[in-house]
């Protein structure tokens, strides 16, 4: 017959229960009082600005971080249009989450072609204001938390508008306003529907791709991102916009 545990292994069980309980409630609450105060006020950063000062750091190089943010009022209409056709264009409709998208990512990624994510623009607002790049299943399931928390408490309209500003254009060029003076020389305000497209065609891996000496992929993106945007027509965002 089994003995019942020692009244001393009892409470410390009972002392780790309580940890873990108050740790998984101060996690609760700490990300939800974080997703409710950026519904109203500009991030002064995100968690990968943040890593990228750190790398920098590390290697003794002068952390070079460009990062202005502006409103949705001062954004040309043509930049979150570009960026929709660009990387989700079920945005306006699907509450975070892509699957359909994820599997087809899964099956091109199967056929040995060039490696996508399936992720929408509401995972990569998560990911980049909260969490960090490297792959795992423990960021995986926190940025499934934090898109749901941002879907269901931030408008369309905030997370597209959050994710203009934090998302990297350039080596340590974030958002759309610093992309503009840095990569175009142009203000935000001045930027074309060429323009527009010019920085959406870059977004899947700022480092690797151009928007200031654009290579001929990236060309080649800026044309198919110009005839997609034709096709889902300038009143596209026109709901989530209001």
């Amino acid at each position: 017959m089994q003995e019942a545990p020692a009244p001393k292994k009892r409470g410390i069980a009972r002392i780790l229960l309580l940890w873990t309980l108050g740790f998984i409630l101060l996690f609760i609450g700490s990300s939800l009082l974080s997703v409710l105060a950026f519904k109203f006020l500009p991030p002064p950063t995100s968690s990968f600005m943040v890593q990228k000062q750190f790398s920098r750091a590390d290697k003794k190089a002068k952390p070079r971080i460009h990062y202005h943010w502006i409103s949705w009022k001062s954004i040309p209409s043509s930049l979150p249009l570009a960026v929709v056709a660009a990387e989700d264009q079920k945005f306006p409709q699907h509450n975070g989450f892509d699957l359909e998208g994820i599997a087809e990512a899964r099956e091109r990624n199967k056929q040995g072609g060039r490696l996508r994510g399936g992720s929408t623009i509401s995972q990569q607002t998560a990911k980049n204001l909260f969490l960090w790049p490297s792959k795992s299943y423990l960021r995986k399931g926190l940025e499934v938390w934090f898109t749901a928390l941002i879907e269901t408490l931030w408008s369309k309209k905030r997370i597209l508008e959050v994710y203009l500003n934090i998302a990297e254009f350039g080596d340590g060029i974030y958002g759309v306003d610093a992309a503009a003076e840095h990569l175009l020389k142009k203000r935000a305000t001045d930027l074309t529907r060429t323009d527009a497209a010019t920085l959406a065609a870059v977004l899947p891996s700022p480092k690797r791709l151009h928007a200031d000496r654009p290579s001929a992929y990236v060309q080649e993106r800026i044309s198919a991102i110009l005839d997609q945007m034709e096709l889902l027509g300038n009143g596209y965002l026109a709901q989530i916009a209001q």
